[in-house]
């Protein structure tokens, strides 16, 4: 197994225009994204077999990508059919043919796969009840100057909640609290007990009655965590994440809040926009802080029992970069205190 293997948001779907090219990087792997002729998205290494420009700075012209160096222009499957240059004599050549990566379109995402013949088939993960009647989702982007595994961790981290988004999420109350964690089949399994009221500034509107909370969150190989809060009726939460490795310290995140909040679902969506944009800007600011520590000492972290979630999630993705299944890890389940 390899990260090659798994498929990686791109683009939204209403980004990808007709007649428009988006840039990308994943993997390190520099990537221009166009719809072919049908509509359907098209993945071609975003250099030109000419001169090596790039082709993301081109144009898009009836399905087909022009290079905007010398007019070579490249068809959806990658194949060069013209060069101005050589008008009337120009023939097509299996050898002209620019890298193409599998794409699919879901979930009004677009994901490009950078693997030719992975050993096994994954699917992109299926957004919680996106488009569903009774939801709404709220989507944004940001990046981060750091890695994946460190971003994945962050978004299903309970305890720097109170110090990094002191009133907006949490506060710091030293309330107990009791957790489940689970590795298996190549994802960890989280779920809290005795979670009430601690919710920040919304406290009073998610759950008034402080009743106790069911919260779970979820980290799937290699990318995603989801994140759920069911508060009771007409107060239900998930906040999705897809962490996309651009470079070693460049992660691409592309962040779904998807809520049912009753008749409030129209009113709250700028309210929660808002407020998942103000915490996750927290969370590029120490984030990126991180990053700057961990170039200069490297990850020689000192663990505590409530960080069991990220041993768990390391073990998984370190096994990835070895070429190993971490799905044949052992299962492993952990109850744990801790306090916020």
């Amino acid at each position: 197994m390899q990260f090659a293997d798994f498929w990686y948001t791109v683009a939204l779907s209403e980004q990808l225009q007709p007649n428009k090219v988006l840039a990308r990087t994943v993997l390190g792997e520099w990537l221009a994204i166009f719809r072919g002729e049908d509509g359907q998205p098209v993945a071609l290494r975003d250099r030109c077999l000419h001169r090596s420009s790039r082709l993301s700075t081109g144009k898009v012209c009836a399905g087909a990508l022009q290079c905007p160096y010398h007019g070579w222009v490249y068809d959806e499957n990658g194949k060069v059919i013209a060069v101005p240059s050589e008008g009337e004599d120009f023939k097509p050549s299996q050898q002209r043919q620019a890298k193409r990566y599998a794409t699919k379109e879901q979930d009004g995402y677009i994901y490009v796969r950078l693997a030719e013949t992975p050993r096994e088939e994954f699917q992109p993960f299926s957004m919680p009840h996106y488009g569903e009647a009774g939801w709404e989702t709220v989507r944004v982007i940001n990046r981060f100057a750091n890695n994946v595994t460190n971003c994945a961790e962050n978004f299903i981290d309970i305890p720097h909640t109170a110090f990094v988004h002191p009133g907006v999420f949490r506060t710091s109350r030293q309330q107990k609290l009791e957790m489940t964690v689970e590795r298996e089949n190549g994802a960890v399994l989280v779920e809290y007990r005795h979670e009430t009221s601690n919710l920040g500034w919304y406290s009073r509107f998610l759950n008034r009655e402080s009743a106790e909370i069911q919260h779970c969150d979820r980290f799937y190989m290699p990318n995603i965590t989801s994140v759920e809060y069911h508060m009771g009726r007409d107060r239900h939460l998930f906040i999705t994440s897809q962490s996309i490795p651009e470079t070693d310290n460049s992660t691409l995140v592309y962040t779904d809040v998807t809520y049912n909040y009753g008749i409030w679902n129209k009113l709250a969506r700028p309210l929660v926009w808002w407020t998942a944009q103000h915490i996750i800007r927290q969370d590029i600011e120490i984030l990126g802080i991180q990053g700057e520590a961990i170039a200069k000492y490297g990850t020689q972290f000192s663990n505590t029992p409530a960080d069991t979630i990220h041993v768990f999630v390391e073990s998984i993705i370190t096994a990835i970069s070895r070429r190993e299944d971490p799905r044949l890890l052992p299962n492993q389940s952990v109850k744990v205190r801790f306090w916020v």
